[in-house]
């Protein structure tokens, strides 16, 4: 018997939220942000840290270096080394500093397209270039065009490899010989991996994914790999993540970077909700994975259902649903622009996430199954309306 409740409408409208803060009468499932309550224990935990009353600077304790180590130990089989881990305001915050300290300007950074919008962010606001491997898509699904990584990864002004891991908004987890080959290349070319794995936590009950950094010793050595519990456990405000390096002299590295940045202290519940949530957290967890896999079957069905020319499938990563729209149009943006005037459901156009995106549109089915109704009802009244449009 289910012991969470995630049934439960949360109204988050006047709460400063930014998925939220839209008109009346829309419907927001874009940004990666969970209509779920935390977990009650993580928030018991912010609760008494808070009625400590005094909020002043904060340390790492060891507890946060344990809380790590065991749950990536016990759920994920990865052995951490206390002094690997780097305490960090957030992935992104990571992301960026890493960029700025371990390359140079007009140096080039690969991704894998279509991928999370703010990569492109992280490369280009920093003056270095994008290059990008784009997935191959087939009857399979999503798979890595290897002969083209290498020519692109071959040339000596890629340095670095970003890697989402399991992948957002494809949903698809790497499997270790994907990723072994990964390595293998970017070892060969002298590119460092920074593996982003926040959504290591998001799968289909019975699956997990493998982190890169465990693979084998090149991948060890040559990367930088950036965690968190907060997709997880719905609670990016708190601004809390990890940065893993094994390699010492790279962690000296982005040791430096982060504490230059201003990136690598931690507000006053960042500490406490991390550890509570790795330490009492795992049941929740556990019961959000099937809620979730339920809804993207859910989704599935409803549109296999109403939507004979739309595709979708149900992936085994992440809370995101990647529908495929090729069929209408390959302008994401005016589909998704349109949805929203006419129906008020606000989704994400695949095209933000790199041209392999056009086409498609990335659905987030975090919410109570009332709440996911709803939207696929919009949804499909939007695609509806859309198609007439166009004839």
């Amino acid at each position: 018997m289910a012991r969470y409740n995630f049934d439960e409408v949360i109204d988050r409208r006047k709460t400063d939220s930014l998925k939220w803060d839209i008109p009346e009468g829309q419907l927001p499932m874009w940004v990666a942000d969970m209509d779920f309550k935390t977990a009650p224990e993580i928030m018991d935990a912010i609760k008494e840290k808070a009625d400590e009353g005094a909020f002043g600077y904060t340390i790492v304790p060891d507890r946060w270096y344990d809380a790590y180590k065991k749950w990536w130990k016990e759920r994920h089989d990865f052995t951490i080394e206390s002094e690997w881990l780097m305490f960090c305001t957030g992935v992104i915050p990571a992301l960026s500093s890493i960029v700025r300290k371990m390359t140079t300007v007009g140096e080039k950074i690969l991704v894998q397209t279509p991928v999370y919008n703010i990569f492109f962010n992280s490369i280009v606001n920093n003056g270095r270039y994008i290059v990008e491997n784009s997935l191959l898509n087939d009857e399979n699904g999503y798979h890595i065009n290897f002969e083209e990584l290498e020519r692109k990864l071959s040339d000596t002004q890629t340095t670095m490899m970003i890697l989402c891991n399991p992948h957002n908004p494809v949903g698809k987890i790497w499997s270790k010989e994907e990723l072994e080959r990964i390595g293998e290349l970017c070892y060969k070319y002298g590119v460092i991996v920074v593996s982003d794995e926040i959504h290591c936590d998001i799968t289909t009950p019975g699956k997990g994914y493998i982190p890169f950094a465990s693979v084998s010793n090149k991948c060890r050595d040559i990367s930088i790999s950036c965690v968190a519990p907060t997709k997880a456990f719905n609670m990016a405000g708190l601004q809390t993540s990890a940065i893993i390096v094994p390699n010492e002299r790279m962690r000296a590295k982005v040791d430096r970077g982060i504490n230059t940045d201003e990136v690598a202290e931690p507000n006053y519940f960042a500490i406490q909700a991390a550890v509570a949530a790795f330490t009492k957290g795992g049941e929740w967890l556990d019961e959000l994975r099937t809620y979730i896999y339920e809804n993207k079957m859910t989704v599935k069905k409803y549109i296999d259902e109403n939507l004979k020319d739309v595709k979708t499938e149900v992936t085994d990563a992440t809370y995101l649903m990647w529908i495929d729209c090729r069929n209408i149009t390959d302008d994401s943006k005016r589909l998704a622009a349109f949805i929203r005037k006419n129906t008020g459901l606000y989704v994400s156009a695949g095209g933000q996430y790199g041209k392999a995106g056009e086409g498609y549109i990335r659905m987030n089915v975090a919410c109570c199954r009332e709440v996911l109704n709803d939207g696929l009802e919009r949804f499909k009244n939007g695609i509806n309306m859309y198609r007439k449009r166009q004839n």
